[in-house]
């Protein structure tokens, strides 16, 4: 064990017992690791991120009202905790139920995790983003879960007649040296108290964890596969019906007229159909109804803010805002690696529709969704209203996927404005061909990076990072720093700063420096997983591969002799052994590896890619033919995995999303709209082009607490797959998707009607 394990684990930490009826519990605190660093001949000076991170600005901003989350044990003998953020598949609730379940001796089924509805008072404490969760709550939650033991235990004391020195509790139980025995639930009111008091706690030592760093399922698997989870859509509101919008055939665009209003009307189970500020929404029976009207609406519509945008243009625009590289090769002294990468938009769609549900009446508002920023969801749903943010109730439900979306609320204040205007509570879906069209999008992008080198050692290394504009109108999860970046220079602030806290490289390059411009705010953009990091990443150690090249060294051995950390050092030895790295391969084929730091974590990825001409017959949509990785080793290192079998999985859905914006899903845009219209013409990594062999392995712990890991393996997997297809092809891929400039293998959906007919032959479409 570390001594720095050693020193969290006994620490002596201030919690709270609250004023309940049953013992209710609460507390604060939180620290931040400062990384350590290796000697370079040309070493770099620590960029921002390598000190404070982005994480850290939440983690810090969340310790203001930390004593506000709250524990409470119930008769029954459970505990009950409201996860002040959002479940979204990510699986904390698992994950927080371990921290609770460890600190309590409680085993982790009598441990019950709900999310709370939206709460005000907790400013910066409510935001679920920056894969920060249980980084921030880790401290926390296990000192309430302290004090709640404490109490636990002096109230036995009283019932049993014994000293608490000689009490010991396990499984929800409290025993006596003598076997006498008492349970929590037996406890509960007796341990409450009718006033709040401090209650001063050692935590767990971590050598005695049972719970904490064990691989355990997912809390809510068995709801999950048997369809009993609940999600939005399926709650049963009175009165919320179906609802959805017919939405405008370019980006943003607004509605003039409605030409067949009556006829809409008067259509099988539709009920309402009102013009609002994002189409023209329409409420029935049944989906497959809205589906049915919405097709059938004749609207006049307004020009959008991208009518004349195609992928062209944008690029164009790109290029030009790109700002200037500074150091320049000296002749016959140096050499440079000079290269510029284009990087897509990509759609930021979840498996789960958007939507929302909303019951607005006159003088108050009740809204249900999957909301990542419900504090200032509240807020603004408030204003727009024109209620008191008291008079609005909005209830946090576990989503189906989010990789950003969910921190955007839209579905959330449609619905809102659509039960205003009908005076009724409405269950609003968006179809699928409104989250590619006129959802939210991972920018596109471009990057120019620029590396001197001589004599074995690289002196600079610069990047310049262009983008459409990304949307953090979210802000920090409330009202002022969402109101901040709305502001004409707030925006450009708000980016930098995310760039600054989120992006560095790794490696001891001399003079680094990394840059950023955006432009163009008039698409639907938004935080999609790993914000800036996937592209830039993936630019950066091209350009790696480039300079081992170049200074004839193995791409493996020349990323291990620049590493700055130990610990990437360790995650990049990992995959190298597992991996096979060097091994012999057929022609078109190859291996590439990567690194990536992020949130006090480190992961590395070995990709092997087949890039030969796809003669082998395998089951695969005509569209795609592309290359197909076939194998992906992954070792990751956040300090402390909770969850180990989370952290698992986090890193395999990161593999598939990093495979998918490198090799085959990009959006095409096109006079103003995108042309995808559904997954079927957006090529996501799917089954049949999943590497089959994949390997993921969780280092031990090292720093004693969590680090970020729910977004770690994009990045990561983005640059391997990328470098093993330079390597395959003998081509620097410049391009991404890679996929993208090809045949677009698919006929697009028209803009008018909006969305497509209901499927009845679901089965003929599936690969």
């Amino acid at each position: 064990m570390s001594g720095q394990e050693r020193t969290l684990g006994r620490r002596r930490f201030l919690g709270y017992v609250l004023a309940a009826g049953t013992l209710t519990v609460a507390a604060e605190l939180g620290e931040s690791v400062t990384p350590s660093r290796a000697e370079a001949a040309v070493p770099s000076l620590p960029e921002p991120s390598e000190v404070y991170d982005l994480n850290d600005l939440l983690t810090d901003a969340a310790l203001l009202t930390a004593n506000l989350i709250s524990i409470q044990i119930n008769a029954d003998g459970t505990a009950s905790f409201a996860l002040p953020r959002a479940e979204v598949g990510q699986g904390i609730t698992t994950s927080s139920a371990m921290l609770v379940a460890e600190e309590l001796d409680l085993p982790l089924d009598r441990v019950r995790i709900t999310l709370a509805d939206a709460r005000p008072e907790l400013l910066f404490n409510q935001l679920t983003g920056g894969s920060n969760t249980t980084i921030s709550t880790y401290t926390p939650i296990r000192v309430a879960a302290a004090v709640a033991r404490v109490r636990l235990l002096e109230a036995a004391a009283d019932v049993l007649g014994e000293a608490v020195s000689n009490l010991t509790s396990s499984a929800g139980v409290i025993t006596s040296r003598s076997g006498a025995s008492v349970g929590y639930g037996e406890l509960a009111v007796k341990a409450a108290s009718k006033t709040t008091v401090g209650v001063t706690v050692t935590l767990k030592d971590p050598s005695k964890f049972t719970v904490i760093g064990t691989p355990r399922s997912r809390i809510d698997a068995r709801d999950a596969v048997t369809g009993r989870k609940q999600f939005a859509m399926d709650l049963d509101i009175p009165g919320a019906l179906p609802t959805m919008i017919c939405r405008p055939p370019t980006i943003n665009g607004t509605v003039r007229s409605v030409q067949n209003l009556a006829t809409v009307q008067a259509m099988p189970g539709i009920t309402d159909v009102v013009a609002v500020s994002t189409g023209v929404a329409v409420r029935g029976r049944t989906f497959g109804q809205c589906i049915d009207a919405v097709r059938a609406l004749q609207v006049s519509w307004g020009p959008g803010t991208e009518d004349s945008a195609s992928d062209a243009t944008v690029l164009q625009d790109l290029r030009e805002a790109e700002l200037p590289l500074v150091v320049p090769p000296l002749p016959l002294l140096t050499k440079a690696v000079d290269k510029r990468f284009t990087f897509h938009f990509a759609s930021n769609s979840a498996l789960e529709p958007n939507g929302a549900v909303a019951d607005v009446r006159g003088d108050s508002a009740e809204i249900w969704a999957a909301l990542k920023s419900p504090v200032v969801a509240q807020e603004q749903i408030a204003a727009q209203l024109g209620l008191p943010v008291a008079a609005v109730t909005v209830h946090v439900v576990q989503g189906g996927g989010s990789f950003g979306r969910k921190l955007f609320f839209d579905a959330a204040l449609e619905a809102a404005e659509v039960s205003k205007a009908m005076g009724k509570p409405v269950k609003l879906m968006w179809h699928r061909t409104d989250d590619f069209r006129q959802g939210r999008t991972h920018p596109m992008a471009t990057s120019r990076v620029r590396a001197t080198y001589s004599l074995g050692q690289v002196l600079s290394f610069e990047q310049r990072h262009t983008s459409v504009a990304t949307d953090f109108s979210h802000g920090l999860g409330e009202i002022i720093t969402a109101l901040a970046a709305k502001l004409p220079v707030g925006d450009l602030g708000f980016s930098e700063t995310i760039f600054t806290l989120t992006q560095q490289t790794p490696y001891q390059f001399g003079v680094t420096t990394q840059l950023l411009n955006e432009v163009d705010k008039g698409f639907n953009t938004g935080s999609m997983r790993n914000i800036y990091s996937p592209n830039v990443r993936c630019a950066q150690e091209l350009i790696v591969d480039q300079l081992a090249k170049g200074m004839g060294k193995d791409p493996y051995h020349f990323r291990r002799d620049f590493l700055k950390d130990a610990r990437a050092r360790a995650v990049l030895d990992k995959v190298a052994a597992v991996g096979s790295w060097g091994r012999s391969m057929p022609a078109g084929t190859a291996q590439g590896i990567a690194v990536h730091p992020e949130y006090h974590g480190f992961v590395a990825v070995l990709a092997e890619i087949d890039c030969r001409p796809q003669t082998t017959g395998r089951q695969i949509p005509d569209a795609y033919t592309g290359p197909r990785v076939t194998k992906v080793v992954c070792a990751v290192e956040v300090g402390l995995a909770v969850n180990p079998r989370g952290l698992e999985a986090q890193m395999m859905g990161g593999i598939m999303d990093g495979i998918a914006i490198t090799l085959s899903s990009g959006l095409h845009l096109q006079n103003g709209h995108f042309l995808e219209g559904s997954w079927d013409n957006y090529f996501y990594t799917r089954q049949w082009n999943t590497p089959p062999e994949l390997q993921i392995t969780v280092m031990p712990p090292t720093t004693g607490k969590p680090g970020g890991a729910g977004e770690l393996a994009v990045a990561g997997t983005m640059a391997a797959v990328a470098c093993a297809y330079g390597r395959a092809t003998g081509t620097l891929p410049t391009t991404f998707p890679i996929n993208h400039d090809g045949p677009l293998g698919f006929d697009p959906l028209p803009t008018v009607p909006p969305v497509p007919a209901s499927p009845t032959d679901g089965l003929s479409r599936a690969y």
